[in-house]
């Protein structure tokens, strides 16, 4: 269990300098003490496989791959972290040699520089969404930024070398990939990837993407507007650290409230938010004051409905929704990430990383376990991934 965060300057969040690559992380030899984890190609095996060992060659894969993608030297197996049964951390184990995934005519293979943690990674590997997951074993891993190696016949604006970044799944929670973003390779369409902001290092990049959207799209599902108030709980987290700098900078709000512990209240101003306020001292459903929007990524929708105006709305992430709050699952859109581009490259819009971060590739379960204790600030990345 890791320490409670200190008080720090919040500018230490905020696009740290650039990050150099790491050659002695690379892994040590193991002895493992469980059999290893290789996936298959979703649909070749029957959903019972998770029973046998499962180390399998990937040279089918590599073979069929060539015919939709541009062929790049790439390796047919990779490292990975998968996990082959649902349940705590303990579940998660590296494997040397993971089939790298077949690229379909739609998407590009990337190599994988950088992956981000996000809560919905930790309630997939603990079998919260089992009825509509991807079948075991599984690659976990939403976000990622990296460089594109192999392009599918039917891409038509990214090629091989670019730096992209972006959410892999389309969908969070219905059938999300069984090959996800903490390996070294991940396939993705093209429809939801962006170049990635010239300004950022790849593992600010990495941390963006699935809040970034989550943050624009619930902003948007509320039809926030120039002129309009917002209350952001948890808003020093990963995505209400991002509503709040969205609400001002591109949707021109009046007046932007946060909450937050109280080692965290500069960080929030420092983001826009024009009143920050500490949930240790102070019960924000009891301000004179009510808001236009409540965005709440902490589930506390009882509470939140009592923070809003008469017409307004709650944004619920999470927890228990009662009117006039709702919930969305976020759809990966890489258009999203190209418009919002603009505000980061202008140093409008920043990432925020957990300062305890980056995470070594060595170090995922670490992360795991961290992101896990709500307690990050920002985003939890892992870089660099070999």
């Amino acid at each position: 269990m890791r320490a409670t965060l200190p008080t720090l300057n919040p500018q230490s969040f905020l696009s740290p300098p650039p990050l150099s690559f790491k050659p002695s992380l690379a892994f040590p030899e193991t002895k493992r003490k469980s059999p290893s984890t290789t996936l298959f190609p979703k649909g070749t095996s029957s959903p019972s496989f998770a029973r046998f060992p499962l180390r399998v060659s990937a040279s089918s894969q590599a073979a069929s791959a060539t015919e939709s993608a541009k062929t790049t030297a790439v390796a047919s197996e990779m490292k990975a972290w998968v996990y082959g049964e649902y349940g705590g951390v303990d579940v998660l184990k590296f494997d040397e040699k993971v089939a790298v995934p077949e690229v379909k005519e739609d998407q590009v293979l990337i190599k994988v520089v950088a992956a981000a943690l996000n809560p919905v990674d930790a309630k997939r590997r603990q079998g919260k969404f089992q009825a509509t997951d991807s079948p075991l074993p599984t690659v976990p891993g939403y976000d990622v930024a990296g460089v594109v190696v192999k392009v599918g016949s039917q891409v038509k604006e990214l090629k091989e070398g670019d730096e992209v970044y972006g959410d892999i799944n389309e969908n969070a929670l219905e059938g999300p990939k069984q090959f996800g973003s903490l390996a070294e390779y991940t396939a993705v369409e093209e429809k939801l990837l962006a170049l990635k902001p010239k300004n950022l290092d790849f593992a600010q990049a990495a941390g963006l993407p699935l809040a970034i959207e989550t943050a624009y799209e619930g902003l948007e599902r509320t039809g926030f507007s120039a002129g309009k108030s917002i209350l952001v709980l948890n808003g020093a987290g990963g995505v209400g650290s991002l509503v709040i700098q969205l609400a001002k900078q591109v949707f021109g709000a009046s007046k932007v409230a946060a909450t937050s512990s109280t080692g965290k209240l500069e960080l929030l101003k420092s983001l826009g938010a024009d009143l920050a306020i500490d949930y240790t001292k102070e019960n924000f459903e009891d301000l004179p004051e009510k808001f236009d929007v409540v965005f709440d990524a902490v589930g506390q929708c009882d509470k939140a409905v009592k923070a809003v105006k008469e017409g307004g709305s709650v944004v619920a992430l999470t927890g228990t929704v009662m009117p006039p709050g709702f919930r969305f699952v976020v759809t990966s859109n890489g258009e999203v990430l190209k418009k919002l581009n603009t505000y980061i490259e202008s140093g409008k819009v920043k990432p925020v990383v957990d300062p305890k971060g980056p995470f070594p590739f060595p170090q995922v379960a670490e992360a795991f376990s961290y992101i896990e204790t709500n307690r990050a600030t920002g985003k939890v990345v892992i870089y660099p991934i070999p």
